[in-house]
């Protein structure tokens, strides 16, 4: 077993957190982030430092080769805990969690993009009880998204839109709050990479959590971009498709079921009146693939049935913590 990892369980065992209910941590995934950790960690003790209210600043290092974790040391009243090797973003928060004191998480990027002062708008306390996840929703002209991202990222959303069936208007924004409680349920499902928020957002909106949009500006990030605009989009794209066959997979094989049957009434129609002779076999084939896509589709959908109803698990959450 990796020494990193050796490491990191036996840490774990010494150190196991007592979650406690009354307050919120932040946890700020940081991979070579030296030119922004300290702005960030600095612009957010202040606004923390005002609040009447507990919380703790968790910055995970994610393997990082510059004074990322050095600096963040140095900032007052922070905890860092550092992988011994690059894991990933979506690790990187995963190690937060587990380390976190608080049932309430707040996810940050290190890079100096999110208003840190708003904050204390997606940890309000009514919103939390309200809702399963509040989202930083990076609005319009406010949001300094770069141009060669945006069309990309148009597509994305209507794609999530017809998996998810309603409009979304932050796929994968990085500064957002939830609970252990809820996430709990799709951590075996979350990626250790960037599409660890695409894939939170995706599996709670189809499995019938709610989740507030609180509209933010974006700002330049500090330092370099780790993103890889072709490659990520194409990554992004596979993983909504994924995420719609494991929650609704009837979003995905029905439309396709009638796609392969109107062709194959189109066909057989074009060869009997135009051709002069019905294309049976082509024409057959078509009609047994739709049939086949919807057959796996209801199946698929009956599989997810197993998952229980969240709204119950959530009244029953919280009637617990009352």
């Amino acid at each position: 077993m990796p020494m990193d990892q050796v490491k990191t369980m036996t840490q774990r065992s010494q150190d196991q957190p007592q979650i406690r209910t009354r307050g919120f941590s932040v946890i700020i995934p940081a991979f070579n982030e030296a030119q922004g950790i300290q702005t960030v960690v600095s612009r957010l003790m202040s606004v923390l430092s005002s609040q009447d209210s507990h919380n703790e600043v968790i910055v995970v290092d994610d393997g990082s080769t510059d004074e990322t974790a050095e600096i963040a040391k140095s900032c007052e009243g922070v905890k860092v805990i550092s992988h011994g090797v690059n894991r990933g973003y979506g690790a990187a928060i995963k190690t937060g969690i587990r380390n976190a004191c608080f049932s309430v998480i707040c996810i940050l990027d290190a890079d100096g993009t999110y208003p840190v002062e708003r904050i204390t708008d997606l940890v309000d306390p009514e919103l939390i009880s309200e809702y399963d996840m509040v989202v930083g929703w990076r609005e319009g002209k406010k949001a300094a998204i770069p141009l060669i991202r945006r069309p990309a990222k148009w597509f994305i959303r209507r794609l999530a839109k017809t998996i998810v069936g309603e409009q979304v208007p932050d796929l994968n924004s990085g500064f957002r709050v939830f609970t252990k409680s809820a996430i709990s349920k799709f951590i075996n499902l979350l990626p250790d990479g960037f599409s660890f928020t695409t894939t939170i957002t995706l599996g709670m909106l189809t499995n019938g959590y709610s989740v507030k949009y609180i509209p933010i500006e974006y700002h330049p990030r500090i330092g370099k971009s780790k993103i890889r605009p072709i490659k990520d989009t194409l990554n992004f794209i596979q993983l909504v498709l994924r995420v719609a066959l494991y929650f609704r997979p009837m979003r995905i094989f029905i439309p396709i079921s009638v796609l392969l049957m109107l062709t194959a009434v189109l066909w057989g129609a074009i060869s009997a009146f135009f051709l002069g002779r019905l294309a049976d076999v082509s024409t057959s084939v078509l009609v047994l693939a739709a049939v086949q896509a919807a057959v796996v589709g209801l199946l698929a959908d009956l599989i997810n049935k197993r998952f229980p109803t969240h709204y119950k698990e959530r009244e029953d959450a919280n009637t617990s913590e009352d």
